[in-house]
């Protein structure tokens, strides 16, 4: 016999030697569709956070003070301008008017008796009864009588102004947003009762670094995103930064003016500003907006890594610009993320 392995023996060796490597060898991942970070190079365009404010916000007082008997409206009624809103215990008021006309046709009865009585005087004067004296001493209590009965009136006006206060009314067209009394509290002059605004003019309230408004661009590309709304970006109708800086945040406020009438936005609604800023520095990221994996409050995508396989990393998202979404943190130009999303779920 000729020396050498028998080839019935070298055969199963192979055949053992094939099962190990594929027993211990680890499976190649399946290949998932991705698609690139893509790197829109140097951003000019920054959100902020804003909050939706009335432009026309008033806190109704009363002038006087007195016990509240009447309250008409509730917080999110609309109201008409010089609707009654609520009226205070006037009984006071109402007898100090009425005492006040009294007076005043007492003054009247008497200016009109001073009246006939110095036309009497100039009469007799005339026909040389009486002296010149007598004469000026009947016209100086015909003047009195006069400027007695124009204070009389004078204070009736007062008196009847006066009663008037008693009746809180509403300034201009607008919503109830806030009613601080009920009935029977005492209101005081100057304490606010209710807060009614006007909904047809609104403005998005945004703090700006002092170092981004100095950058900041033309006020058209301006454009401002109410979360919660059916409206899509909307261009504000007029911007106003002001000038002083807050000293604790150094912040500047801007105000952007909504147009008349935005459906649904209400004052203390959340806002984003987009704000162009020359000179920003950082690439904008942009992944495909199907690509973004949502589960309830978690935003993320699948990142293929190194080795193949895709992993859930958390990311911040923008704004959507067509097929793609803008991410601004959680990922880096140089990655690849998974286009379907359920398929990476299953498999990891």
């Amino acid at each position: 016999m000729r020396r050498g392995a028998h080839p019935g023996i070298v055969a199963v060796a192979l055949l053992v030697l094939a099962v190990g490597i594929a027993a211990g060898a680890p499976a190649a991942p399946p290949a998932l569709p991705t698609a690139p970070v893509v790197s829109s190079g140097g951003g000019d365009v920054s959100g902020f956070d804003g909050v939706v404010q009335a432009v026309r916000q008033t806190a109704v007082a009363a002038q006087v003070a007195g016990a509240i008997v009447a309250l008409h409206v509730k917080a999110g009624d609309t109201v008409k301008a010089g609707q009654v809103l609520l009226r205070l215990d006037a009984r006071a008021a109402e007898q100090t008017a009425a005492a006040g006309a009294a007076q005043v046709q007492a003054a009247r009865a008497t200016q009109e008796a001073a009246t006939r009585d110095f036309e009497r005087q100039q009469q007799l004067f005339q026909q040389n009864y009486i002296s010149k004296a007598a004469l000026e001493r009947a016209e100086a209590q015909y003047k009195a009588s006069q400027a007695e009965a124009a204070a009389q009136l004078a204070a009736a006006g007062a008196a009847r102004t006066q009663s008037g206060f008693y009746v809180v009314k509403a300034p201009y067209d607008g919503v109830v947003s806030d009613v601080a009394v009920v009935l029977g509290d005492m209101a005081m002059p100057g304490r606010a009762l209710l807060t009614v605004y006007d909904p047809r003019s609104l403005r998005v309230s945004v703090a700006v670094p002092q170092t981004v408004a100095a950058r900041l661009k033309a006020a058209p590309a301006m454009q401002v995103e109410l979360p919660g709304t059916t409206a899509a970006r909307i261009t504000p109708v007029k911007a106003q930064l002001l000038p002083t800086v807050d000293p604790a945040t150094h912040t500047l406020e801007l105000r952007l003016d909504l147009p008349a009438g935005m459906a649904g936005a209400t004052p203390g609604m959340f806002a984003r500003a987009w704000l162009p800023v020359s000179g920003s520095a950082g690439a904008r990221l942009y992944v495909p907006a199907r690509a973004v994996v949502r589960r309830a409050e978690l935003t993320a995508v699948y990142v293929l890594g190194s080795d193949g396989r895709a992993l859930l990393r958390q990311v911040r998202l923008g704004p959507v610009s067509g097929d793609n979404v803008e991410v601004l943190t959680g990922l880096s130009a140089a990655e690849r993320v998974v286009l379907d999303p359920q398929a990476a779920t299953r498999l990891y």
